[in-house]
């Protein structure tokens, strides 16, 4: 009897606190959820327009890092399930002290043409701090103003690869194919890309007379005049929209045509070589895809074309010295890439910021493959739910 008190006792005054066991689950939870986001899957919400109408704003999606492999973190040091930016604070959730090299463990296959991929933006190594309030990245702001403008102006920060901004487009090209766009539509290898049904585009409208087409399926952007319009339309809109009673004739809206590069700094597309690429964003190319080991003569002619693969994606010293391109100190003529790099373009054609205006993705920047919807809404989650949306993987998306 005296043995089993004994015991009793023991056993209470061995046993947590409730606090301590609500501390010890909340822990557990945070690990096991941080290895979840790290090495399975994440969820990812849709911002900006660039995917319609494949994607919808407000669409939530799981993005699976299983299909191309995990990448196992490169800024370890975080705060667990944020990405850049502390809640509240907006003050940065990570610590460059400690930097890891790119390495990813193996996955159930590799990024394929037409797949969407989740990716950290290139062009989001270096950011203006306010970015959330402008419509153009920071390179963009430094062409139309000059850096030292807005260098003067804004507090600027940079990141390192796996903080920075997430983009989701479609993945129109993979190492080694050869890309063109001619007239808005795109050519790999030669041959037409995959068109998508729901992928859009701009059209000039001719009416016959007033009022013009205005439903649900038709997106107005200008009224060039009474008769002239330019509507956004997703490719399985443009038969329908020929055949309303008032239209007159229905083409493709060109800003530039074939050999012409854009006027405005704003509008300038990769590489930003004006003087030896008379591209863009509706004429294009055309342009290789780079491929690990694979090598290319390189030229002050074409240097532009892989300044950022040279020196801020594969970590090489590069200068450019009368008409000589000097690489880790020594002269080179040629370069041999180290990564695969991919072509990635939003369904939006015409209203998508994507590899036209800042190049090539590296795979160290792959982030995952999306895999299907799990809640979407319009304006309101409570008023304006897309139940037809709901559990929907991505290829049920595109049909």
């Amino acid at each position: 009897m005296a043995s089993e008190k004994k015991e009793t006792t023991n056993k209470a005054k061995n046993k947590k606190p409730v606090w301590r066991e609500w501390i010890d689950a909340l822990v557990f939870a945070i690990i096991a959820a941080t290895l979840i986001r790290m090495f399975c899957f994440e969820a990812y919400a849709i911002p900006t327009g660039s995917m319609e109408g494949t994607m919808l704003v407000h669409d939530y999606l799981f993005v699976s890092k299983m299909a191309y492999g995990p990448r196992i973190p490169m800024t370890p040091l975080a705060v667990p399930l944020v990405h850049n930016t502390l809640p509240l604070t907006g003050g940065k959730s990570y610590t460059e002290a400690v930097q890891w090299k790119y390495h990813r463990l193996p996955g159930f296959g590799h990024v394929e043409r037409n797949d969407v991929v989740v990716f950290n933006g290139p062009c989001g190594d270096t950011a203006i701090a306010e970015q959330a309030d402008m419509d153009l990245d920071y390179y963009q702001q430094c062409r139309m103003y000059g850096r030292d403008a807005i260098t003067s102006r804004y507090k600027i920060i940079t990141r390192p690869v796996d903080k920075e901004e997430n983009l989701i487009k479609r993945c129109v090209a993979i190492p080694g194919d050869v890309l063109e766009i001619r007239n808005a539509k795109v050519f790999i290898n030669g041959q037409p890309a995959t068109l998508y049904p729901h992928s859009k585009l701009n059209y000039i409208v001719k009416t016959n007379r007033m009022p013009p087409i205005v439903d649900d399926k038709t997106e107005l952007v200008q009224r060039l005049n009474n008769n002239i319009f330019v509507y956004n339309l997703e490719n399985d809109q443009v038969d329908e929209v020929k055949k309303a009673g008032n239209v007159v004739s229905v083409d493709l809206y060109l800003r530039n045509p074939t050999g012409a590069a854009p006027t405005e700094p704003g509008e300038w597309v990769f590489p930003l070589d004006t003087a030896n690429y008379k591209w863009n964003r509706d004429n294009y190319g055309p342009l290789t895809i780079p491929k690990a080991g694979t090598t290319v003569t390189l030229t002050p002619q074409n240097i532009a074309m892989y300044r950022r693969i040279i020196s801020n994606y594969e970590g090489n010293t590069l200068e450019e010295q009368s008409g000589k391109i000097i690489i880790n100190g020594k002269e080179a003529t040629t370069y041999t890439f180290k990564m695969d790099y991919y072509w990635m373009m939003g369904d939006n054609r015409h209203n998508s910021l994507d590899s036209r205006y800042w190049g090539f993705v590296p795979e160290d920047h792959i982030v995952g493959k999306a895999s299907f919807v799990w809640l979407s809404y319009g304006e309101s989650l409570l008023k304006d739910m897309r139940w037809s949306r709901l559990f929907r993987g991505i290829h049920s998306l595109e049909k």
